[in-house]
């Protein structure tokens, strides 16, 4: 056992820390100390780039190099949120139980028993050098901003490695993603063929509930229902607002010709998600089946690694990690095995049987180098030739250039299977039939260029529905390529999409922009007028006064959610109490329910005449000093919904003691851009670029965001120096 003070549970503010300077002089190259010295390595590099602020502290990144840039925005990040960058990293590498203690143990062994750290590891060094550039000057900008910052004190991580964000990549998407298989749900965790076995870790609350009736959207519209003839773009990601999934905007240009603009996560080392001046896009998470589970038969007592294989056995291999975790005497050290199939992790067990992970490319590479690609092409085609390797595996990809052709992609490394077996159970390892047969290439996916409708649209929904004719066809596909399934946000982007817009069918860009912020229900549309049938019918339980007037008030309804509409609140609270569907609306039950609801808050009201607006609200929380959500703490009013009531504005959350539902996830970056000569863009955050709470920029997007209203995103150098508050070298007081 290693002795050590355990520190507090609750996250450290950064602060003046007198033995970091001598930690930094042992591990960190020059610069160290007080200031950055004029020769290090690392201040040459920061005179060559500078880091522009906008109004809303936004980080526009201008630098001679592409790796130059990188830095800058490695440094920005550092210094608008270091406390999550570091924790970020310390999820990617399996470290947190050393902060933690066993609350977070199985995330920790999940994460050995994936192999992210070694695997992260070696794909650093097998990149080639524009790839290690990059991934070097990421980890030079943070630990600049370190040694030019000794007042911060990191909790674990006292030097970045290059190669930390390829781990944070995998986290993020096999880890928080990909490991999450439905075959594996419930199932014990287990990373060694004979071993103590332990509850399958949980995701934040975040991600379950982006796992539910929340997503993401995406609408492209071609030059022809466009009013001034140029392309738009709609960029909607429904991420976590809090934790690792949370979203950072910035904006990288070099003299190497590199230019873009959009989000990342903090620890990514550029924006993968946005546009530069001829090109943009736009992902949705899809359902492709990139991962499968194997349950294999360890059934030799005196070879306990042998698994039968077709007629034989093969023979497993076997790793040994140590996780440090953190205890009331301090930390002690862990051992656990790791077991290991052809197929990949042994990481549960089910009917007395092993289960092995098997997920597409996880030992392979490329992921960052595909983003790099992307966002240095220049059209929809380049667009496409940087996808070919498939090695960034997640998304509808939905895009437009400034030539006019829109494109979408359901992108991923599909492998090729035999259709006879039921690929969302695991299957039998021991037969060489379920073997995976390679991967699919680009062509055999679906995918949609120039529609004749002149839009697309996927809001986590099937791409056999992206536009109301001429999609691609479901019966091209195998059924385990391609879920068919639709959603409410799908109706509801359908309506708007093929209504067009208000000038003869076309839409100009201010219409664009308040469309991102609908809030109309399409679920109110299905099912509202069922509800009111059955209320209206002799069948219908007796109502009291105060219910019949709830009841007149949602016939009255616009079937808007606005921060004043009481109406909102009474169709919200009830689908959400009853997960009404359109065959269950028009029943006395359903009507009864609705009673329910009026009564409720009356209760806990005094009325039932509540603005929606008091029942969902904004609010950050400090994560750094672990800060609940309060009513007695500051908060706006904030009209999104749940996705599974079908409007554009997505927000999710859950219901508080008081009654109250403080956002958690939703539309968490909103930007629509169009692609003229010079391309226009405008965004929002749901907070701010700082998560510092003592800055100005932690909450002062929040405003906008909750009245549905933009900020001009400035792109080209012009407008970028025009608009800057603040223009300054890295390293820089």
């Amino acid at each position: 056992m290693i002795s050590q003070r355990p520190e507090s549970n609750r996250t450290i503010r950064p602060r003046i820390a007198g033995g970091l300077l001598a930690i930094l002089g042992l591990l960190l190259p020059a610069p160290t100390g007080l200031g950055a010295q004029p020769s290090s390595p690392w201040a040459a590099i920061a005179k060559s780039v500078t880091i522009h602020r906008d109004e809303f502290g936004v980080p526009h990144v201008f630098a001679r190099t592409d790796a130059g840039a990188v830095f800058g925005f490695a440094y920005a990040q550092a210094e608008d949120f270091f406390w999550r960058l570091e924790e970020n990293f310390i999820l990617a590498l399996g470290r947190s139980s050393e902060l933690r203690g066993d609350s977070t143990l199985a995330s920790d062994r999940l994460n050995r028993a994936l192999g992210i750290p070694r695997l992260a590891e070696a794909e650093y060094r097998r990149m080639n050098r524009r790839m290690r550039e990059l991934c070097e000057a990421f980890a030079n900008g943070v630990n600049y901003y370190l040694a030019t910052h000794p007042e911060v004190r990191p909790r674990l991580l006292v030097r970045i490695e290059p190669w930390y964000p390829l781990a944070f990549i995998r986290y993020n998407y096999y880890q928080m993603g990909f490991a999450f298989d439905p075959a594996l749900e419930s199932v014990p965790l287990r990373t060694a063929a004979a071993g103590p076995t332990m509850a399958w870790p949980s995701r934040p609350t975040a991600f379950a509930l982006l796992s539910g009736s929340i997503g993401s959207n995406g609408w492209v519209v071609g030059p022809g229902k466009s009013a001034s003839g140029y392309p738009l773009l709609f960029i909607n990601p429904h991420l976590p607002l809090f934790g690792s999934g949370q979203v950072y905007e910035g904006h990288l240009r070099s003299d190497e010709g590199w230019d873009f603009s959009g989000y990342a996560r903090f620890g990514f080392p550029f924006p993968y998600v946005g546009h530069n001046g001829s090109l943009g896009w736009v992902s949705t998470d899809n359902a492709a089946d990139q991962v499968d589970v194997y349950a294999e038969r360890f059934d030799d007592p005196k070879y306990p690694l042998r698994y039968r294989y077709g007629t034989g056995y093969r023979t497993a291999s076997q790793r040994t990690d140590t996780i440090l975790v953190r205890t009331v005497a301090g930390l002690e050290v862990r051992t656990f095995v790791s077991t290991r199939t052809h197929h990949g992790p042994i990481v549960g067990e089910a009917s007395g049987k092993l289960l092995a992970l098997r997920m597409a490319h996880l030992e392979e590479d490329g992921w960052l180098a595909e983003w790099y690609a992307m966002t240095r092409a220049q059209s929809v085609r380049e667009l496409r030739r940087a996808m070919v390797p498939l090695r960034m595996l997640f998304g509808n990809v939905m895009a437009a250039d400034r030539a006019g052709n829109t494109f979408y992609l359901y992108n991923g490394a599909i492998p090729r299977r035999d259709p006879q077996f039921d690929w969302t159970k695991p299957v039998d390892g021991a037969d060489p039939r379920t073997e995976w047969r390679g991967y699919h290439a680009i062509d055999e996916l679906p995918q949609l260029e120039n529609p004749a409708t002149g839009w697309m649209q996927n809001s986590n929904t099937s791409p056999f529905s992206l536009t109301s004719s001429g999609n691609p066809l479901r019966a091209g596909f195998p059924a385990y390529m391609v879920p068919d399934r639709d959603n409410p946000r799908g109706v509801r982007a359908h309506q708007i999409l093929s209504a067009g817009g208000e000038d003869t069918g076309r839409f100009t860009f201010d219409e664009w922009t308040r469309l991102g912020f609908d809030t109309r229900l399409a679920m109110a549309d299905s099912l509202l007028p069922a509800l009111l049938r059955s209320a209206a019918s002799e069948a219908a339980p007796r109502l009291t006064p105060a219910a019949r007037e709830a009841v007149d008030a949602l016939a009255r309804w616009d079937r808007r959610a606005t921060a004043t509409s009481a109406a909102a609140t009474l169709f919200l609270l009830w689908q959400n109490r009853t997960a009404a569907r359109q065959e269950g609306a028009e029943t006395p039950a359903a009507v009864a329910s609705l009673a329910a609801v009026v009564d409720s808050l009356a209760v806990a009201r005094g009325t039932w005449q509540v603005a929606w607006g008091e029942i969902s609200r904004l609010q950050r929380r400090d994560e750094a000093s672990g800060a609940p959500f309060s009513d007695l703490a500051p908060s706006l009013p904030v009209p999104g919904v749940s996705g599974a009531a079908g409007a554009v504005f997505t927000v999710n959350g859950a219901f508080g003691a008081g009654g109250r539902r403080f956002a958690t996830a939703g539309a968490s970056y909103v930007s629509v851009v169009e692609f003229g000569p010079i391309v226009r863009a405008r965004a929002v955050h749901a907070f701010g670029a700082s998560g510092d709470p003592l800055s100005p920029h932690f909450f002062d997007q929040a405003p906008l965001y909750a009245a549905g209203t933009f900020r001009e995103a400035w792109f080209t150098p012009s407008d970028v120096l025009s608009h800057a508050t603040r223009s300054y070298h890295p390293g820089a007081k």
